[in-house]
């Protein structure tokens, strides 16, 4: 027991215990020692039979009464970490006997209802995956029992959640979501304007008020028209005098009066902000300034803030990158590498989505902006999410914030070019998992491109890419894809077919 406890640490306490338990793996069998470990002495204790004292509710007696019952050592772990072990077992499972695999999962899905439905869904992924590879089968007694349980149990919003205290902060440090947008909102009436009320809606192309993103749904709130209306003579008139300054630059000190200047007039104003800023047009300072003024601009952004942060790069940033003929500066990247570091989610919806929507479709030089803020500022799961928009979500719920004057610029659906392919390359070697739906939009994509593309090499790589990383999940698509891949001719085609072959 006490060799494996380096490996359980891993799963209760690492946040990428696949990839580190996989490490640990392959160092422990690489060391000598006088008692090597191996896969079937892990398997072994996980199925080690334990007598455990439980709680459960009587039928018969209101009272919770204790029941001892034998149980696994498997089973003795938090619901969290099993669910990670097992992941972690269809993730290595070359590395183990399917049948001793087959055995713990069998065993986790008959437990009489006991089991956590996240564990059941791990256990049934398990299976899946061992499908694939030696044709055996979840047995049907398994998924015929507990079904209208497991039901509920999955539409039921997860204890761990109802358990969280109120106030302010992050759910997750990787894909902030802060707590008050978990809350049921009031009426219309009562919601401030001056919270993230600009997200364009791709399919009208109008602004609109803050996505209440409640239970996992964007939904739009209200309507904001005060975009078009205009400004007040004496605002009009400060909005003129920065859009002169904003051209020289003199001095540090002189820029860092006038990104304070920029935050007074726009901080509050709400609706009106978007408009003050398409007046000052900030996109055209040379990119010195534009790293001053937004690194300063950043201390007077709260940390649970969207709106703001996203109004920075779509209007600073943006159209900069939007248009970009050649690459792009290194003190212009290296600034909004730092301020996408702190704000993921506007890096989301100011920068990476309407890039990735040109109207005309990327570059290379576009395409390499947007792999170093996803390499560099997102984490994989915040990738996945983008990656789940982009190919399985109806265009009414794909949405990002630009300036009313670069709307035009920005498509309401992926325009592919080479450097696409090469993005997505990129993007899945950042270790980003698709979804199975995710996987069925990009082939239904592929398809249709593969004899526009039939000489591309980018193509080919990024096919490559995809059936070497997502093998278990394109099996259902192997003739389709098999059928893509004969049309085109590259260097990369023999490897593909090879590749698909195997499947």
């Amino acid at each position: 027991m006490e060799r494996w406890v380096p490996l359980f640490n891993i799963f209760i306490n690492s946040p990428t215990p696949e990839t580190e338990a996989s490490r640990w793996l392959q160092e422990s069998f690489n060391a000598v020692s006088a008692a090597p470990i191996t896969t079937a002495s892990f398997l072994s204790l996980l199925m080690e039979p334990r007598s455990a004292i439980v709680v459960s509710e009587s039928s018969s007696c209101s009272l919770m009464e204790p029941e001892t019952r034998r149980i696994i050592f498997m089973e003795t772990f938090p619901a969290a970490v099993q669910s990670r072990i097992l992941s972690f077992l269809a993730f290595e499972y070359q590395r183990f006997s399917a049948r001793d695999l087959m055995e713990l999962a069998q065993a986790i899905l008959s437990s009489d209802g006991r089991t956590d439905f996240w564990v059941e869904r791990a256990a049934c992924h398990l299976f899946d995956v061992l499908s694939h590879s030696n044709g055996c089968r979840i047995p049907s007694f398994i998924l015929d029992s507990n079904e209208e349980r497991r039901r509920v149990e999955f539409e039921s919003v997860p204890r761990w959640l109802k358990d969280m205290p109120s106030g302010k902060g992050m759910i997750f440090p990787w894909l902030p979501v802060p707590m008050e947008e978990l809350k049921p909102r009031g009426s219309v009436g009562s919601f401030d304007n001056d919270v993230d009320s600009d997200f364009v809606d791709m399919r009208s192309g109008v602004e609109e008020d803050f996505m209440n993103e409640t239970d996992g749904h964007a939904q739009v709130i209200g309507t904001n028209t005060a975009v078009d209306e205009p400004l007040d003579p004496e605002i009009q008139a400060i909005v003129e005098d920065l859009r002169i300054c904003i051209l020289s630059f003199e001095s540090t000190n002189r820029t860092l009066v006038l990104a304070n200047k920029i935050c007074e007039l726009c901080l509050g104003k709400g609706d009106k902000s978007l408009a003050i800023l398409s007046g000052i047009e900030p996109w055209k300072a040379d990119d010195e300034n534009t790293s001053i003024l937004i690194s300063n601009i950043t201390d007077r952004i709260k940390d649970d803030e969207l709106s703001w942060p996203s109004k920075v790069l779509s209007s600073f940033v943006l159209p900069k990158v939007l248009f970009l003929e050649s690459p792009a500066s290194r003190v212009l990247l290296t600034s909004v590498i730092e301020f996408c570091k702190l704000h993921q989610r506007a890096a989301e919806y100011g920068l990476v989505f309407p890039l990735i929507l040109r109207k005309e479709g990327i570059n290379n030089h576009i395409s390499d902006v947007i792999s170093r803020v996803v390499r560099e500022c997102l984490h994989p799961a915040h990738v996945t999410a983008i990656c789940q928009k982009l190919f399985c979500s109806r265009q009414d719920e794909r949405r990002f914030l630009c300036l009313p004057c670069h709307r035009c610029f920005i498509s309401d659906e992926l325009v592919w070019t080479e450097s696409t392919f090469a993005l997505l390359q990129n993007i899945l070697d950042h270790k980003v998992h698709l979804t199975q739906d995710c996987i069925d939009g990009v082939m239904s994509q592929i398809q249709k491109l593969s004899e526009r593309f039939s000489r591309s090499l980018k193509f080919g790589k990024f096919l490559l890419c995809l059936v070497t990383k997502f093998s278990s999940s394109l099996v259902s698509h192997k003739l389709a894809l098999t059928s893509a891949v004969e049309c085109t001719d590259t260097l990369m085609t023999k490897a593909v077919l090879s590749k698909l072959s195997s499947l």
